[in-house]
């Protein structure tokens, strides 16, 4: 199956996309990847999945991409001893260590990292930002804040602090035994979430072992200070706006999407935009223009995927929120705009034998026309320096590792094939050819560009240009 776009789609699987035919519907749609958030799976649903998903792989003949997403820290109030209070502006209010039930005054605050953190200045979000106070003094026991925007608070609310970082690690003990498994069974990237450092990365990579894709979620302030540590150790990144946009000012989300979009792409880590992007289409089976159009704008950046959330886990319309996406992404795409756009955005190749051999298939691609670029591929590096270039003609990936393809399922413009090793060059001409023809990226007489490393099957040397033609007598491929 060949998308007719770019940009890769992420679906979200939940109640609503849980069983094999409606996860198979979603693929057919369009889901190029699917999520699973471990905040709402259990680990038996966690391998239901998997399973589900690999044997619809096996009948589609595709690799599919699978993102286990943890749960994070999640940091949460008390309870009141009413069913709610309102708090109003210029109030005081006392966050402390007693359990007691609270009140319009005070209330519990389990989590003894935030008192010893917390500085007078910094503010606390609540009940998604609706919420805020300031921090006037603490104690080893307590938080004096006064009220900036009063509003109603009930038990357990979340709670944000967008100026402070916590000295507690991003992966709590359910986070650790949800990425072993996780590991264990195969899935192809592991998303951290609330990232504060690069240390926080570094830790989920010591546990991950190699075993899969390390994708740091960038949804707090302190993040973004770090942002080239924190690609540098991460395999990939996603921008999850929802955090984002409550302890960040909304309106400087958009330009920090930007920001991140592009320092992703220079440094070459697949990045997906994340939250909201079709909320709508949770009850309505047409999203709004304004969606359309912020779904628009992650695809002109250059984003290597855009994800669905609850429109596709416990939505009313699924598959077809992911074929709305889908026609989106296709739309911009074909648009007379988006390759000068992309082109504007290219970042020079860093001085690497792979950068330079990737720039020029891209260059000798786009100047002669060629139909496609095919890649040989063992870990998955030299596919993604190819997509780095987002080059106007196809990129094949062609890989004998199938988590080597799954992984690359996520990245931007990667067509990607299972495929025995070449076992010499001709034979390795013969197969990309022969795929190029199959997998319908070119017709006989049409010319590709193959790149790859000598000697055959070492990883990590990709030093071959290799322009062919294709032909109908070429060898069967696999």
């Amino acid at each position: 199956m060949r998308r007719n776009r770019r940009v890769k789609i992420v679906a979200t699987l939940g109640p609503a996309s849980s069983t094999p035919e409606q996860i198979e519907k979603l693929f057919i749609a369009g889901a190029d990847v699917f999520r699973i958030n471990m905040s709402h799976a259990s680990h038996d649903l966690l391998k239901q999945y998997c399973d589900i998903i690999r044997a619809i792989e096996t009948r589609q003949k595709r690799p599919i991409g699978i993102l286990v997403d943890l749960q994070g820290p999640k940091l949460r109030i008390g309870t009141f001893r009413d069913k709610e209070v309102r708090i109003n502006a210029g109030d005081v209010f006392v966050f402390d260590d007693n359990p007691e039930p609270g009140d319009q005054r005070r209330i519990n605050l389990p989590h003894r990292e935030i008192f010893e953190s917390v500085k007078p200045g910094d503010s606390l979000l609540l009940n998604d930002g609706r919420v805020r106070v300031g921090v006037l003094e603490k104690s080893k026991s307590a938080i004096m804040t006064k009220v900036v925007y009063g509003g109603m608070l009930s038990s357990r609310k979340g709670l944000n602090l967008p100026d402070t970082v916590i000295g507690m690690p991003a992966l709590t003990p359910k986070d650790s035994g949800d990425l072993e498994l996780a590991a264990s069974i195969g899935v192809d990237w592991i998303a951290l979430s609330f990232v504060q450092r690069p240390d926080d990365v570094a830790e989920a990579r010591k546990l991950v072992r190699g075993r899969a894709g390390v994708m740091a979620k960038i949804e707090k302030p302190s993040a973004l200070s770090e942002l080239d540590q924190i690609l540098e150790l991460s395999d990939g990144i996603m921008i999850a706006r929802g955090d984002l946009g409550v302890e960040l000012p909304i309106e400087q989300v958009p330009g920090r999407q930007k920001q991140i979009t592009r320092a992703a792409r220079k440094a070459g880590r697949p990045v997906i935009v994340a939250t909201q992007m079709l909320e709508s289409m949770i009850h309505e089976p047409v999203p709004t223009r304004a969606e359309v159009s912020d779904v628009a704008t992650a695809v002109f950046e250059g984003a290597d995927a855009v994800m669905l959330s609850a429109e596709s886990a416990a939505g009313a319309w699924p598959d077809k929120a992911v074929n709305m996406m889908d026609q989106i992404a296709v739309a911009v795409e074909r648009d007379p705009h988006y390759a000068g756009i992309i082109h504007a955005q290219r970042t020079d190749p860093e001085l690497t034998a792979a950068d330079a051999i990737s720039a020029a298939a891209r260059t000798v691609a786009e100047t002669l026309k060629l139909a496609a670029i095919i890649c040989y591929t063992s870990s998955g590096s030299t596919g993604l320096r190819a997509a780095r270039e987002r080059p106007e003609v196809p990129i094949i990936a062609l890989t004998p590792n199938p988590g080597t393809g799954r992984r690359l399922a996520l990245v931007w413009g990667l067509h990607c094939v299972l495929t025995e090793d070449a076992f010499d060059l001709d034979d390795m001409v013969s197969k990309a050819c022969r795929i190029a023809l199959e997998e319908n990226f070119a017709a006989p007489g049409q010319r590709v560009i193959i790149t790859a490393g000598v000697p055959l099957r070492t990883p990590g040397t990709t030093n071959l240009l290799r322009i062919a033609y294709v032909g109908e007598g070429t060898s069967p491929a696999r």
